[in-house]
């Protein structure tokens, strides 16, 4: 079998850690291996999918990301105070509600934050908002995807089906 280097349109299946760069700590790691379609269909962040194209399984890639890149600047107009009134009964931190920004525009998740009697903070930023982050990985496995996963823009099934 040859192995077939990451591209567009590959299936790409592996191992991810992500850290906060300012001390180091462990954000989020992959406990099964998570597999996505290669190739600008926004299955994992941009400049992590540039650094592993042309690599093969078994590459390992470690990369230091400005929040640009990864998970966003923070955004003060996303985190809103709102009438307590607003909420059912009971709201707790850390629950989330779909809302629309001022403008309308696509619906974002709220976070709620605290919760007072009279008001409840929600946050629509992603937690990690703001941070500059590492990502490693590590390539379990690459292959050439289907005609039915390109023209869905994502993988099938745990690790994808043929027909």
């Amino acid at each position: 079998m040859t192995s077939t280097a990451i591209g567009r349109d590959t299936v790409v299946t592996l191992h991810y850690a992500i850290h906060d760069l300012a001390d180091g700590a462990l954000l989020e790691r992959s406990d099964q291996p998570i597999t996505y379609l290669h190739g600008g269909y926004g299955g994992i962040f941009e400049s992590v999918e540039s650094a592993l194209d042309g690599k093969g399984a078994g590459a390992e890639v470690s990369l230091e990301l400005q929040p640009d890149d990864a998970f966003g600047t923070f955004d003060p107009a996303l985190r809103r105070e709102e009438a307590r009134a607003q909420f059912p009964k009971g709201v707790k931190v850390g629950m989330q509600f779909q809302g629309t920004s001022d403008g309308g525009g696509r619906p974002r998740v709220y976070t709620v934050q605290s919760v007072t009697d009279a008001h409840v903070v929600v946050d629509a930023n992603h937690p990690w908002a703001g941070r500059s982050v590492r990502v490693e990985c590590r390539v379990e496995s690459v292959r050439a995807a289907t005609r039915e996963e390109i023209s869905h823009g994502h993988v099938h099934g745990p690790g994808g089906h043929h027909h």
